[in-house]
């Protein structure tokens, strides 16, 4: 698995890695002379080709090992058995075409609240669900939990399910930002996702995704709206002030918003913002990184920050767009 599978024919290189979770493939034109299959080792060979200057390079392979020669510079290599190797086979399933610049923006929102904690696999995951006419993403790592929508986007069935692993949508997301269009393939066990000439293929996520909608409050009395770049700047502001996992505290009444971190030994920090309130004076504390993250890929210019007291889930919608939603967890402070 440490190794980049290498399948020449024609002109159509076919350079695949994998650790059998993913599989990453990328099809590129070259200046093919002899078709061929080899395993290189991954990273050295990787950063080979990354130190060489612009311009060609010339790769022969032959039971001596891989040749590479490059300027000035040449390298020889020993390859890896081509036999284990474990075989490229796309999933099946009918090929969905998206618009790659609206998943692109719905990654961006979402993946962020999935979990890095592999102790939990089920959360490490987002979920992809049919939505009324669209699809939904859906992401929480228990702290928080982020959701989009995309209206008209069909790809799965009435009520159908999938639990995608948020590394493997991490990657593609990085590949949408140039691309038209995405291609996706479900099927029982794996997924695709084709960005240009880049194949990426995950293995699905096997369990029952958290009863999310039970999370999301369907009432609050409080409701705060604020500019999104102002609360954002303020934020990292005061959030200087807010070391060793110190909470920023919300303060929210008709005469404004006011932030507050407090660290012992440390200092304090206080910042005012104009906002529109409704609701009763409530002070509220969020972790600053968490809030952050929330804030940054929230659409629009202003955000409404709504919340029922101290102690339950807060959410961030957009108030221009409603087909973002952020909940998230506050901190319990004396």
């Amino acid at each position: 698995m440490s190794g980049l599978h290498l399948h020449l024919v024609g002109d159509n290189l076919a350079v695949v890695g994998s650790d059998l979770d993913l599989t990453i493939r990328v099809d590129s034109k070259v200046g093919g002379q002899e078709n061929g299959v080899a395993v290189l080792p991954a990273k050295l060979a990787a950063d080979i080709v990354r130190s060489l200057d612009s311009g060609q390079i010339t790769v022969t392979v032959d039971d001596d090992g891989a040749h590479l020669v490059a300027g000035r510079s040449d390298f020889n290599l020993r390859t890896m058995s081509v036999d284990e190797f474990p075989k490229f086979e796309e999933p099946g399933g009918d090929a969905v075409t998206l618009d790659a610049e609206s998943v692109s923006a719905a990654l961006e929102q979402v993946v962020k609240a999935a979990s890095g904690d592999d102790s939990r696999p089920i959360l490490t995951g987002v979920m992809l669900a049919a939505e009324g006419d669209g699809l939904r993403f859906v992401a929480t790592d228990s702290y928080r939990l982020a959701v989009r929508d995309l209206p008209g986007t069909s790809v799965l069935g009435r009520d159908q399910t999938v639990l995608v692993p948020s590394r493997a949508l991490e990657v593609t997301g990085r590949l949408l930002g140039d691309a038209e269009e995405l291609t996706i393939r479900l099927a029982d066990r794996e997924a695709s996702f084709v960005v240009d000439d880049v194949t990426i293929v995950t293995r699905l996520i096997e369990g029952e995704f958290p009863n999310y909608r039970g999370l999301i409050p369907s009432d609050h009395p409080n409701t705060l709206v604020v500019d999104r770049v102002a609360l954002i700047d303020a934020v990292r502001r005061v959030g200087l002030l807010a070391r060793d996992a110190t909470p920023v505290r919300l303060a929210m009444s008709s005469d404004g918003l006011e932030l507050i971190a407090i660290t012992q030994d440390v200092g304090q920090a206080h910042e005012t913002l104009d906002s529109t309130y409704d609701g009763k004076e409530l002070k509220v504390a969020f972790n600053p990184g968490y809030l952050l993250d929330g804030l940054e890929v929230s659409p629009g210019d202003e955000v409404r920050l709504e919340t029922i007291d101290a102690l339950k889930p807060a959410v961030i919608r957009s108030v221009a767009d409603e087909g973002f939603l952020y909940l998230l967890m506050p901190v319990r402070v004396s």
